[in-house]
C-alpha cells in the first residue's frame, strides 16, 4: 500500500514561494487504481514525483507499506525506487538501440543483487511481461519498429520488471488516440489487479475516470475532491 500523508511542497517564484502541494493526503490499496486529475499546473505530476521519492517534500510523509520513504537517505531512496516502485513516464523514453526485450532486461541488471534473476530467467520474465501487455512476438523489435501505443506498452512492462508493489503512471494516454488510450487504461487496470499493485495514475482524460477505483482532483496544489468509485 502507498499512503501520502499531509504532503507540502513549495518552490521559489521570484520574491515569493509558490505552493505546489498544500497538505495533500491520499492512498491506494493493493489491487486498486487511484486516478489523480485536475487542471494543468495543479500539481499532479509534482505529486507523483514526490510519491516516487524523486522530490523530497518540506512536510508530510510517503509511506510504502510501513516504511517512511521521506526519511530515507538518497541512496536508500534510490534502492526503494528500484525494487518497490514502478514508474511509467508520460514519454516512453525507450533506448533506441535496444529491443523491446532488452529494454526490460536492463531493469533486471539494475535490480538489487539479491533480487536479480539469472539472465535466462530475466529473458523469460521479459517475454512473459511483453505477452501480458499484448506484445507477444515483438520482443526483438526496436522502438522505431513499434507504434506509439506499443511503445507505451513496453514502457508499462518495463516498470513491472522488478515486481514493484507500487505503480506510478503519468499521463499514459496523452500521445495516443482515444481507442489506443482506452486499451492502455484497460491494460493498467488489469495488471494492477493481476499483480496486486497499488497504482496512482495521473490523467487529464476524464472519459476514463468511471473505470477507476477512486478519483481525486488537485486544484492549485490542494486536494479539492475525492470520490470512491465502483469500476464499470
Amino acid at each position: 500500500m502507498i499512503r501520502l500523508e499531509s504532503l507540502t511542497l513549495t518552490f521559489p517564484d521570484g520574491d515569493r514561494r509558490l505552493t505546489a502541494l498544500d497538505d495533500v493526503s491520499l492512498s491506494a490499496r493493493p489491487g486498486t487504481v487511484t486516478a489523480i486529475t485536475g487542471p494543468s499546473g495543479s500539481g499532479k505530476s509534482t505529486l507523483l514525483a514526490v510519491a516516487a521519492t524523486l522530490i523530497r517534500p518540506e512536510a508530510g510523509r510517503v509511506l510504502i507499506g510501513d516504511l517512511d520513504a521521506t526519511a530515507l537517505a538518497p541512496a536508500e531512496a534510490a534502492r526503494l525506487r528500484r525494487d518497490e516502485i514502478g514508474i511509467v513516464f508520460q514519454q516512453s523514453n525507450l533506448l533506441p538501440a535496444l529491443t523491446a526485450r532488452e529494454q526490460l532486461a536492463v531493469m533486471n541488471e539494475l535490480g538489487a543483487h539479491g533480487s536479480r534473476r539469472r539472465r535466462d530467467a530475466a529473458t523469460a520474465r521479459a517475454d512473459e511481461l511483453l505477452d501480458a501487455v499484448g506484445l507477444a512476438g515483438h520482443g526483438d523489435k526496436r522502438p522505431h519498429q513499434l507504434s506509439g501505443g506499443q511503445r507505451q506498452r513496453v514502457n508499462i512492462a518495463r516498470a513491472l520488471m522488478n515486481d514493484p508493489s507500487v505503480l506510478l503512471v503519468d499521463e499514459p494516454t496523452s500521445a495516443l488516440d482515444q481507442e489506443r488510450g482506452a486499451s492502455i487504461i484497460e491494460l493498467i487496470l488489469r495488471l494492477t489487479d493481476d499483480l496486486d499493485t497499488s497504482t496512482l495514475l495521473v490523467t487529464h482524460d476524464l472519459v476514463h475516470l468511471p473505470r477507476m477505483h477512486a478519483v481525486v482532483t488537485l486544484v492549485d496544489g490542494v486536494l479539492a475532491h475525492g470520490t470512491a468509485l465502483t469500476p464499470a
